[in-house]
């Protein structure tokens, strides 16, 4: 029998140059908004006095928290909340990669929910209540435009875990692709990767249904045919467009699929090192895969033929043949991961991505992901 359930109350606005329509966007849903991002890109690129022009013309009053940080931590979340609260904001707009929405739905929930945001990351506490959320992205990566997990680091323990809240599916995803074509290659190979993992990822997933796959294998197509064009001739329209859809859909899969052992393996790495998420993906995705295979063979034969392969046993070979050509082939080592991290990493691994480490087509024990982390090195 086919059954399933399907719930994602997002607003996308899709388009080049629909970030022109942000102040229209944002009066409908408040008065005074918050714009959160990081501290250079948006301002360098002139994104951030767009915006700015923008909120005024349509009589929307804001204030800037630009403290975001790659991997954002809950102190972060905590004084960026702070600021909305002190400012009677009613609307935040995350501006820029992940790390700025995953940030941005982070202080939209903690202005609402006070107290210990772990508390609810760690489910020893449930909320379904926030601010409004806009998110417009500048990478083409992270899908958190589509989904309700904000990923935050605990500075504290190094625990690298989504907070995940219904509440948190942006109100409002603006995503146009006009804004990423001045993205740095080397950021542009990761994001991109990430995007393509959560598509796999979902694709793999225990937990995927008929409309998550239909969206994974999309996504797949999407990155495999996108993500090398844009990187070798940024001035691909087409294929920007193409991979920002293939980002967007990789959000809206592990909404509901959830991530598999490669991300579930890789927040751990980055939590305790800060290394750049995309890249601990590029160093960990393979060596997983080709542990994998045996679980779903017929599933991994999908993913290699949409990467121009032929069936299973040529999937590992064709991903490391697409890290090649976007120059992002690379070990967990060359990230500053050493043979003495890896007993913390896995079992931290086992505290913060069990659902992820469940849901994979092999179901790693704690010896296999420790032999798994050695090999990645």
């Amino acid at each position: 029998m086919l059954e399933f359930q399907y719930h994602l109350p997002v607003n996308f606005v899709f388009g080049c140059g629909k970030s022109d329509t942000i102040g229209k966007k944002a009066v409908a849903l408040g008065k005074r908004a918050l714009i959160v991002t990081g501290g250079s890109s948006t301002k360098r690129s002139g994104l951030l006095h767009k915006i700015e022009t923008l909120l005024q013309e349509n009589k929307v009053s804001f204030c800037l928290f630009d403290k975001v940080t790659p991997n954002p931590l809950t102190t972060t979340i905590y004084e960026g909340a702070a600021l909305a609260a002190a400012e009677g904001c009613d609307v935040i707009i995350g501006v820029g990669g992940g790390s700025s929405i995953d940030a941005a739905k982070g202080i939209a929930f903690q202005t609402v929910n006070s107290g210990d945001i772990n508390d609810y990351v760690f489910d020893r506490k449930f909320s379904d209540q926030a601010l409004p959320v806009i998110a417009i992205p500048t990478t083409c990566g992270t899908g958190s435009e589509g989904n309700g997990f904000a990923v935050m680091t605990n500075p504290e323990t190094m625990d690298k875990k989504s907070l995940r809240c219904k509440a948190i599916v942006p109100a409002c995803s603006i995503i146009d692709p006009l804004l990423m074509t001045t993205l740095p290659k080397s950021i542009l190979a990761g994001v991109g990767f990430d995007a393509l993992c959560h598509s796999m990822e979902g694709w793999l997933s225990s937990l995927a249904q008929p409309l998550t796959r239909m969206q994974a294998l999309e996504g797949i197509r999407l990155s495999a045919h996108s993500l090398g064009k844009v990187y070798d001739d940024p001035s691909d329209l087409d294929s920007w467009e193409q991979l920002c859809f293939a980002s967007t859909l990789g959000g809206m899969v592990i909404n509901t699929a959830g991530v598999t052992a490669p991300h579930g393996m890789e927040h751990p790495a980055s939590g305790l090192k800060n290394i750049v998420h995309g890249r601990g993906l590029a160093a960990l995705a393979p060596v997983i895969f080709e542990e994998s295979i045996s679980g779903a063979p017929e599933k991994f034969a999908i993913i290699s033929k949409l990467l121009g392969g032929k069936d299973e046993k040529d999937c590992v070979p064709k991903i490391r043949e697409f890290l090649t050509k976007i120059d992002l082939a690379t070990t967990l080592g060359e990230q500053g991961i050493t043979l003495e991290d890896v007993d913390w990493m896995a079992e931290n691994c086992l505290k913060v991505s069990a659902a992820g480490i469940a849901n994979h087509p092999v179901v790693f024990s704690l010896e296999d992901i420790k032999r798994i982390y050695r090999k990645a090195i």
